[in-house]
């Protein structure tokens, strides 16, 4: 491998073709999987019929490449499914003032998932309950007998919990969890198969009857952290102090840490970088975002998934802990080469490794929105980007777009409607 860095200056400026031998160079792609990332050798609706059900073609979303990523001391590119102007941009520019802090240090915990088995119609709960904590040991031992393969790569059933629920519409029940550790695999269909086989075990021994047997989305054995240090003089920016900067993304965070209203915009923000990796390396953005979600609600009041303050000397220390179950084997991960192609771009060798990448982003994603609120407002950042798509919307091409775009933004009016005007004006 090469000594590359993921600073690319003048990226932004750059040709389509140019950027993607650009990527290519840096990751040592083939031509397969550059055209995989371009759009003209991705995924083909022949793929996709076998992927769900009633295909009738594809649907694309812009894929974007955020650059100056430092993980752990290493250098990472970062593609990005999103269709959302700015964001691409603030992780990218984010992570650039990240790097003089050191980067982001990220680590996670084993990747271990919960299958849920709901036991109904038990006599005695609390005896329940028991015995089947007294044949734990059976129960993990006829888990780890489901898949050899996993089994084989350090994987399998780790422990059995057991939980009664008191009152519930439908009365008082047990709820067994298999606490699951898949490896490299999201594990949804691991688990869900695990729970499906003990089933008839779990209802030998209780004497009740298992209802639903199914994965949890709410992963929170199986969390994802990053952190980061910004000097505080790099945040200051025209006519604003690093010092003035830094409060305010602390007083913005406040809000968000106080205010289930202001959390739910402000964990959304992380999501916005978060999703946009998930979706790029093919995995299951729905399960991520229901699990960060519930997790922000884990003390009983919804609330901010980071947390932001300041070290002894003055700098901004960021901090976002949250699940990360993401895999780099099975599923749509496994057949769809766009996703093939992203993990080769980042060069990832297990899960663990994505889910460092992908908080990281989520961590620089919200930086970038807390510091445009707190400073310029958010719609600055926003507007040429969402100027460009309005006047394309109102029918501009090729050159007219930034024509178009421009004087929109110079004029503070970015409607179709004065898009339309400006390009009826340069028409005639």
């Amino acid at each position: 491998m090469s000594d590359t860095t993921s600073r690319l200056p003048g990226f932004y400026d750059k040709s389509l073709a140019e950027r993607g031998q650009t990527i290519s160079d840096w990751a040592q792609l083939t031509s397969e999987q550059l055209a995989a990332l371009d759009g003209s050798g991705g995924l083909k609706p022949e793929q996709a019929d076998h992927m769900i059900e009633n295909v009738i073609g594809l649907h694309a979303l812009p894929l974007g490449v955020a650059a100056n990523f430092l993980v752990n001391g290493r250098e990472v590119l970062v593609p990005m499914a999103v269709e959302e102007p700015s964001v691409v941009a603030g992780a990218s520019f984010m992570a650039k003032l990240a790097r003089a802090g050191g980067g982001f240090a990220a680590h996670t915990t084993e990747p271990l998932m919960i299958g849920q088995m709901q036991i109904l119609d038990v006599a005695d709960l609390h005896a329940a309950r028991l015995a089947l904590l007294e044949n734990r040991a059976r129960i993990l031992e006829i888990a780890n007998q489901i898949d050899p393969v996993l089994i084989k790569f350090g994987g399998g059933a780790r422990e059995l919990e057991v939980r009664v629920i008191e009152a519930s519409p439908v009365g008082p029940f047990l709820v067994a969890h298999l606490i699951y550790d898949t490896r490299d695999a999201m594990g949804a269909n691991a688990v869900n198969t695990a729970c499906e086989t003990l089933a008839p075990m779990v209802e030998q021994i209780t004497g009740g009857r298992v209802h639903l047997r199914i994965l949890s989305n709410l992963a929170d054995r199986r969390l994802a952290r990053a952190r980061c240090t910004v000097p505080v003089a790099s945040l200051a920016f025209g006519d604003f102090s690093g010092e003035r900067v830094r409060q305010g993304i602390i007083e913005a965070y406040a809000f968000a840490a106080a205010d289930p209203y202001r959390a739910a915009t402000h964990n959304k923000g992380i999501m916005n970088g978060v999703d946009a990796v998930v979706l790029a390396t093919g995995n299951d953005w729905r399960a991520i975002e229901a699990g960060a979600h519930a997790y922000a609600a884990r003390g009983g009041r919804y609330t901010s998934l980071s947390m932001w303050g300041k070290d002894k000397e003055g700098n901004l220390v960021g901090s976002l802990e949250m699940p990360m179950a993401v895999g780099i084997v099975g599923g749509a991960t496994k057949v769809h080469p766009t996703a093939q192609a992203a993990l080769k771009l980042m060069r990832v060798t297990n899960a663990r490794e994505l889910a460092e990448i992908i908080v990281s982003v989520g961590l620089a994603q919200n930086l970038a929105a807390l510091r445009a609120l707190a400073t310029e407002g958010i719609q600055r950042g926003h507007m040429t980007l969402h100027a460009r798509q309005v006047a394309i919307a109102a029918g501009a091409t090729g050159e007219q777009v930034e024509r178009v775009a421009g004087k929109m933004v110079a004029e503070k009016m970015v409607r179709i409607d004065r898009a339309e005007e400006i390009l009826r004006e340069l028409s005639g």
